[in-house]
């Protein structure tokens, strides 16, 4: 029986088990959906209804899905401290503790189903090759945010040099020069501080060329992770091919 269970739940190779991922992803875009239409003011009563009823069938799907995991979990207490066990328990745990409450008084637990989204993770194959590409350029992208913050702070500074004496209320210290940091480095330009002085916009324009290189940078990275992720899986699914010919 565990088995059986092993092979719907946690494989996708089954015709059952190509199933069930539809289902359950269907029914997490679905909970949050429908999620998203609680927050309408003037709700009609009937809509509310039927949404808490959906919510009720979501939770009690979820709810068997999560035990089965345990159930067919060969280290138990591994699983529910794991990524993907913790996730599939705050998708739930929100309607049960606020459920015969007063809903005002643990209204921020109905955010936490939001964590729903997440859970598409263990079924989407392409989230899981972002996840792979992400793990090898791991170290890569720690050392580019380090020296990204490190840009965003010299930027700051040169900035509140260049600007703090003709425009000292938009950049009165180096804390609310950061705005500009960060708005120029990422070259999203909201122009509601900008720099006025010749020196100022030189140091823009520098800043401003340095801010494509750090947009550039780790799109290149994750480009070419994910082309190396991609031929991994490749290779895997032929070596599970290859095998299952010679069974």
């Amino acid at each position: 029986m565990k088995e059986k269970i092993s092979s719907i739940v946690e494989s996708r190779d089954t015709k059952a088990g190509r199933y069930f991922d539809y289902i359950i992803q269907l029914l997490i875009f679905l909970s949050i959906f429908a999620f998203t239409i609680e927050t309408i003011p003037d709700l009609d009563p009937v809509i509310t209804n039927y949404l808490y009823n959906f919510e009720i069938f979501c939770i009690a799907v979820f709810t068997i899905e999560y035990l089965l995991r345990i159930y067919i979990a060969e280290k138990k207490l591994k699983f529910v401290f794991s990524f993907f066990g913790i996730i599939d328990l705050v998708a739930i745990l929100p309607f049960y503790l606020s459920f015969g409450l007063d809903l005002r008084s643990v209204r921020i637990l109905r955010f936490l189903r939001l964590f729903r989204l997440l859970k598409l993770v263990r079924y989407n194959s392409a989230i899981r090759r972002f996840t792979l590409a992400f793990r090898m350029i791991k170290e890569g992208l720690i050392m580019f945010s380090v020296v990204a913050l490190i840009l965003f702070y010299l930027s700051a500074v040169g900035i509140y040099y260049f600007e703090n004496a003709v425009q000292p209320e938009a950049f009165s210290s180096i804390f609310s020069s950061l705005w500009w940091s960060v708005v120029t480095l990422t070259t999203v330009g909201y122009g509601d501080v900008v720099p006025i002085t010749v020196g100022g916009r030189v140091f823009t324009f520098i800043i401003l060329m340095i801010g494509l290189g750090v947009i550039a940078i780790p799109s290149g990275m994750i480009s070419s992770a994910l082309t190396e992720a991609r031929k991994i899986e490749s290779r895997e699914k032929e070596e599970e091919n290859k095998k299952k010919e010679g069974l």
